[in-house]
């Protein structure tokens, strides 16, 4: 006899019991915690820098294999993932970007689907997306443009401006049961402009990659969607490490902050306690998603928070050259948003600071100039409405279809998009593929100053409205015609139909047939 997903759900809640989800996890009652792990004992790491398979003149090629594997993130007990390379978060690729006549590359990234079958004996289709990359539509990830088993597909990427970017799973209906499986990984560009400023470099240049996970008393991963509602865990993850502790030099560090959990929204805090917050730390906002700001935002806690959504890429910098050697300083997350309160979920790291170093790196008072796009013409205002009803997560009262195009901007054109949330209970991070955009203003107030940069994803919060402007071209002033996707980065909410497309012009290449996925057996040099 088959029962529904409401009915599996009160079945569990009653008897405390475990069940299978659709996606073939245990579906555990939301109140059973993971299995309780001391904290800040475990080394931090960061995730290996990928090298290209070869390189020519334009071009840096590089390969890797989506694979499972087990891993160990509680102690002494191995967790199943699907990893890029075996591992999650991925390898980080660090590209050069920019200008072509300023030594900016191609990248040619092949992807290689050897997931096979999932826990349901369903195959595990795949989708890259590169995120905040402005791809053309076949190699943007579109959510049908699938990667089966035994297949493999190469993605162009034209690295055009220098910020932290992502790339993770993107297929349709399944992208918060892929990502949340450890399918992510951080893709860095660098240009000649930015790698001539005194920022931090090297190895005081570091990814942070923050996500959520509830993991079972065997290790196993626990996916609970809360009804098609959101996806909270309660193990912090950072670089894949239970809230790891890092021993850092007495100096500024540089930290690509990336959110990457299904549906938890982090408000970023540095302390003296683990469990409190002191007063008078400070985070130093110098990037976001779309690359350096124009200046350097200061944030001093307890008053000051970065607040970051899902997908959402700040980059700060901490000086612990102000802490004397022994101090420990504690990364806190005092979001209000969670709905799970969880103890363990406000704080997400440590920093020892152990010895001493030199530092000749400095924050200039001015970064990189962010030209306003207010300066010119407006072609035309649209209004999305962000909201759930009648058991549905919709975008304009309408669910995903990928026969139907919602806007159709001209390339090259300014418009001024309305991202509208009209109810309570829930928050929308607001994803807008190809473009990078300027956020205007909150419900008529102008935007934090951390947000005053370039940006892909714009948190909407309760009864908000955020506007946003986008000229429908890449930042290096390529015209790139086709269907794009824009959607609600909670991914429960984009796996259950919170995303519409748009389409620059007409006669773009088709993002699923124009360069399909190939069986492995026609593999060939890269």
């Amino acid at each position: 006899m088959k029962i529904s997903r409401r009915e599996a759900i009160k079945l569990s809640l009653a008897g405390g019991g475990v069940l299978l989800s659709p996606f073939g996890f245990p579906s555990i009652a939301a109140a059973q915690l993971s299995p309780q792990i001391p904290r800040f004992q475990l080394p931090f790491r960061v995730p290996p820098v990928l090298k290209p398979q070869r390189s020519d003149d334009t071009t840096d090629y590089y390969e890797i294999t989506i694979q499972k594997s087990a891993i160990e993130i509680l102690p002494g007990l191995k967790t199943e993932i699907w990893g890029y390379n075996g591992i999650s978060p991925g390898p980080t690729i660090r590209q050069r970007g920019g200008k072509r006549s300023e030594g900016g590359r191609f990248s040619k990234v092949r992807f290689i689907n050897q997931l096979d079958k999932d826990a349901q004996g369903r195959p595990i289709n795949h989708v890259i997306h590169l995120h905040g990359m402005a791809s053309l539509p076949q190699y943007d990830g579109y959510a049908i443009d699938y990667i089966p088993p035994q297949y493999f597909k190469d993605y162009i990427y034209p690295n055009d401006r220098a910020a932290t970017l992502w790339y993770h799973d993107h297929t349709l209906d399944l992208t918060s049961r892929n990502v949340y499986m450890g399918l992510a990984g951080m893709y860095i560009v660098e240009d000649d402009y930015e790698l001539n400023l005194p920022l931090p470099k090297g190895e005081y240049d570091v990814p942070l990659i923050i996500q959520d996970k509830r993991l079972a008393s065997d290790g196993s991963l626990i996916f609970n969607d809360n009804n098609q509602r959101s996806l909270y865990g309660d193990v912090i993850l950072v670089n894949g490490v239970p809230w790891p502790q890092m021993q850092v030099a007495n100096r500024k560090y540089r930290f690509r902050i990336l959110n990457a959990s299904a549906s938890r929204n982090y408000r970023l805090v540095l302390s003296q306690k683990p469990e409190a917050q002191t007063s008078g730390e400070r985070l130093i906002v110098i990037g976001s998603d779309g690359g350096l700001l124009a200046s350097p935002v200061e944030l001093v806690a307890p008053l000051q928070g970065l607040q970051i959504g899902m997908a959402e890429r700040y980059d700060v910098v901490i000086d612990f050259s102000k802490y004397p050697i022994g101090s420990q300083l504690y990364l806190r997350n005092v979001a209000s948003g969670t709905v799970d309160n969880d103890v363990r979920t406000h704080t997400i790291m440590r920093f020892d600071v152990v010895r001493q170093e030199p530092d000749d790196s400095i924050i200039p008072n001015q970064l990189r100039p962010v030209d306003s796009l207010t300066d010119k013409p407006i072609a035309r205002t649209r209004n999305f409405r962000f909201e759930r009803n009648n058991g549905q997560w919709k975008i304009n009262n309408l669910t995903w279809d990928s026969k139907r195009v919602d806007a159709n901007p001209q390339p090259g054109d300014v418009e001024i998009w309305e991202l509208v949330n009209p109810g309570s209970g829930w928050i929308h991070p607001v994803h807008i593929h190809l473009v990078d955009l300027q956020l205007l203003d909150r419900n008529g107030l102008p935007p934090r100053p951390y947000e005053r940069g370039w940006k892909d994803v714009f948190l909407v919060g309760e009864f908000e409205t955020v506007r946003v402007i986008a000229q429908f071209r890449s930042r290096d002033n390529r015209d790139i015609k086709g269907k794009f996707m824009m959607h609600c980065h909670n991914l429960v909410h984009e796996d259950h139909a919170m995303m519409t497309q748009f389409e620059i012009g007409q006669g773009g290449p088709d993002p699923v047939t124009t360069a399909p996925a190939l069986p492995i057996s026609q593999l060939t040099t890269l």
